[in-house]
Parts: structure tokens; C-alpha cells; sequence
């Protein structure tokens, strides 16, 4: 099984905490587009 990625846990964490990308932006002073970049590893690229 391969390693979890960043974005997986961060996805993970996210929907244990009950967070929608969009709020867990707002709490991080960031954009939800930024979320969902590092979910998906778009913005390791």
C-alpha cells in the first residue's frame, strides 16, 4: 500500500473534524481553491 500523501491526510483530517474546505480556509486565513489545491497535490506540481 503506498504512503499517504499530504492532501490525504489533510482530507482525512478535514472530514473527521466535520470541516468543509471552504471552512477550514476561513479558520486558516486561506482561500478554499488553496485547500483543494493540497488535497488534490495540485500545488505540488
Amino acid at each position: 500500500m503506498a504512503d499517504k500523501t499530504f492532501g490525504d491526510n489533510l482530507s482525512k483530517s478535514r472530514k473527521k473534524a466535520g470541516l468543509s474546505q471552504e471552512e477550514l480556509a476561513e479558520k486558516m486565513g486561506l482561500t478554499r481553491q488553496t485547500i483543494s489545491k493540497w488535497e488534490t497535490g495540485d500545488s505540488l506540481r
